[in-house]
């Protein structure tokens, strides 16, 4: 594979990256930065992310600093002491995953599956309604316990109690 092969097959992710950044309601210019320093050799400053994305320095210390905050990326001093801050990005993209079915998904489904449980109390044994509000309990029970299981499992130790459970 060429350098302008690699190049453009990085580029193609990080395009990638700002749509999933906005699925999950941050700015595609967050998933552009968390791209580039996913791809980054070394931690990379401020002053080199504006040259690397062409981003004003505001946009990239306001994206920097929300995206330290979730965890996305973190903050790393600059060899030798220095006072330049820079930043690198996480990985381990399974930890990020936990992290947003932590904060968005798991929310999502203990919010609905209180107002399902709350309205499947209210309503009368003989209700038509009864059976599906029933089956999407029973449907937001399940999303639960796999959300919790993948909060509390890494990727490996799931897929090999999948694989032992199919023998």
């Amino acid at each position: 594979m060429s350098d302008d092969d690699s190049a453009v097959a990085r580029e193609r992710i990080i395009e990638s990256l700002e749509q999933s950044a906005e699925v999950y309601g941050l700015s595609r210019s967050a998933g552009r930065i968390y791209g580039v320093l996913y791809f980054a050799a070394a931690p990379l400053s401020i002053p080199e992310l504006v040259e690397e994305t062409g981003y004003a320095k505001s946009t990239v210390s306001n994206v920097t600093r929300t995206l330290s905050r979730i965890g996305l990326i973190h903050r790393r001093s600059s060899e030798g002491g220095g006072r330049r801050v820079r930043f690198e990005a996480e990985r381990e993209v399974w930890f990020i995953l936990q992290d947003v079915f932590q904060q968005y998904i798991q929310r999502e489904i203990q919010t609905t599956l209180r107002t399902v449980r709350r309205a499947e109390e209210q309503l009368p044994a003989d209700a038509r309604e009864q059976e599906r509000v029933r089956n999407l309990r029973e449907t937001y029970e399940d999303l639960q316990e796999i959300v919790q299981l993948t909060s509390e499992y890494s990727a490996g130790e799931l897929r090999e109690a999948l694989e032992n459970y199919e023998r």
